[in-house]
């Protein structure tokens, strides 16, 4: 399973990459891959203001629909345009190409309820067995 150090993660499986007050948004390899194959993602509205915790945007697969929450509260600046026509990077790509959106935060002090790699691993190690 990869889980990248430089990134922090959430225990709905969304990973955050942090800087400065801008932070990209995906979900992990491990949602990825208990998803299976990719086929739809709804993303949000650039502009629109996401609480922390918050449905944000839908993932569908071969296998279910799953709901993606905010790490963080923000702004959403961008989308991923290539994620309309291409879900599948998710499955390719999870932490490159497969982000989801980059969304200015609103509050630093709710970094704290993100987990890092290491507490993450342990985390899915936890709910695997």
């Amino acid at each position: 399973m990869n889980i990248p150090k430089n990134l922090l993660y959430t225990k709905d499986h969304e990973w955050v990459h942090i800087d400065g007050k801008i932070a990209y948004v995906g979900i992990t390899d491990y949602a990825q891959h208990s998803l299976g194959d990719i086929t739809y993602v709804q993303l949000p509205k650039a502009g629109e203001e996401i609480k922390q915790a918050s449905y944000c945007a839908t993932v569908e697969s071969v296998k279910a629909v799953s709901e993606v929450y905010a790490p963080l509260s923000g702004r959403i600046l961008a989308l991923n345009p290539e994620l309309v026509d291409h879900p599948e990077l998710i499955n390719q790509y999870p932490y490159e190409k497969g982000y989801f959106f980059s969304m200015e935060f609103s509050n630093e002090s709710e970094k704290a309820n993100l987990i890092d790699a290491s507490n993450y691993e342990r985390y899915i190690e936890g709910i695997s067995k």
